[in-house]
């Protein structure tokens, strides 16, 4: 994998770059969309390489390694084969299920023991099978075994988790350099900074992270329920650390909002479920403000979707239309929603990233933020 990066804003620290690998070019700043179980739900690969056009998609080690298997997996040629997508993917380690199954894990040194939501059945993740699993997947960007803390945490659990969390990714590393590639690609590992919302924990975790001198990096264990000023104080910290020549991944981040505030900040890589749960929900991003769907004052409004969209969705559908699919309970409404939410996120990062190669990002970004922080 290499990265490039093109310009900078003048008046921060907003980057445009680029990422090169196996399986294409990545364009950054660049919003991934999350295709949790090989696929991203409700939409077509069709409708995804077309109408929403990502340049990478993101996968979940842990539901892909619990369905259908990695031998599946494995058998059809890995993941890309399998769900016929030919462009770059990133899959997480299954950290942030450690996270998020709580009630059903046990965290011990060698590694996270799992209660599967599935059928209860238990499972060990360590850092070595982390790997193995996301060679099997065969994803172009894997993460490290990582601990995500939750919010708030106490500053001692923060500090061991993420000491825990360091020695975890050396691991990672040497089994990564042991464990040839099995589909005639390369793969790059991400190491993940942790440290909860102390700033001195951040530090040493971003300085320890940048010390491994890996081909990216991520910042993990933010966007768990932090206020949004300590997430961009923290992402903040460790950007002005993680090395300017490597992309920098801030995960599970977030609102429209969000991601440009984190723009602004320095991070070239986003992924959030927000756009397509919240769609399923009939909820929808615009330039102006947040549109749920559902409510009755659409539901004679028969003007298109979003004007100012880029799918064909938004040209085709009237919102008293959408409603109505709502409303009946049809497949249909949460697939629009999606397409059109999905869109939205995608071309406000390409039109970050034009704002930021023409020098006009910061102003533009004030005036976007203040658009989009409202109710319609």
């Amino acid at each position: 994998m290499k990265f490039n990066c093109s310009h900078t804003d003048p008046k921060g620290k907003a980057r445009a770059g680029e990422i090169i690998t196996d399986h294409g070019k990545i364009q950054t700043p660049i919003f991934m969309p999350v295709g949790t179980a090989a696929t991203v739900k409700g939409v077509h690969q069709r409708e995804l390489k077309t109408e929403i056009n990502p340049d990478i998609i993101l996968g979940n080690t842990y539901h892909l390694y619990l369905r259908p298997g990695v031998d599946i997996l494995e058998q059809a040629g890995g993941l890309h084969q399998f769900m016929n997508w030919d462009r770059p993917i990133l899959t997480d380690s299954g950290g942030y299920q450690v996270y998020s199954l709580s009630a059903n894990r046990k965290i011990k040194e060698e590694g996270v023991k799992f209660k599967s939501h599935i059928d209860g059945s238990y499972h060990f993740f360590t850092p070595e099978n982390a790997i193995d699993i996301q060679r099997k997947i065969g994803a172009d960007i894997i993460m490290a075994f990582d601990e995500c803390t939750p919010y708030p945490c106490d500053y001692n659990y923060a500090k061991a988790s993420m000491h825990m969390t360091h020695r975890w990714l050396d691991r990672c590393i040497a089994q990564d350099k042991k464990s040839p590639y099995l589909y005639g690609y390369k793969q790059t590992l991400f190491p993940i900074v942790q440290g909860s919302t102390y700033k001195d924990l951040r530090k040493q975790s971003a300085e320890f992270i940048a010390s491994r001198d890996a081909l990216g990096n991520a910042i993990g264990g933010l966007s768990v329920g932090e206020p949004a000023e300590e997430m961009y104080a923290m992402t903040d910290v460790v950007c002005a650390i993680l090395p300017e020549d490597k992309p920098r991944y801030l995960m599970g981040v977030g609102t429209p909002i969000n991601i440009l505030e984190n723009i602004a900040l320095g991070v070239d890589m986003f992924d959030c479920v927000m756009p397509t749960r919240n769609a399923r929900n009939g909820m929808l991003f615009t330039a102006h403000g947040t549109i749920n769907i559902k409510n009755k004052k659409w539901e004679n409004d028969f003007s298109v979707i979003d004007p100012e969209g880029t799918t064909f969705v938004d040209r085709e559908y009237s919102k008293a239309y959408l409603r109505h699919l709502f409303t009946v309970n049809e497949l249909l409404g949460k697939q629009i929603a999606t397409i059109h939410n999905l869109g939205f996120y995608l071309a406000l990062v390409r039109q970050a990233r034009e704002k930021i190669i023409a020098g006009e990002f910061t102003s533009w970004k004030n005036k976007m933020v203040k658009q989009m922080d409202k109710r319609l």
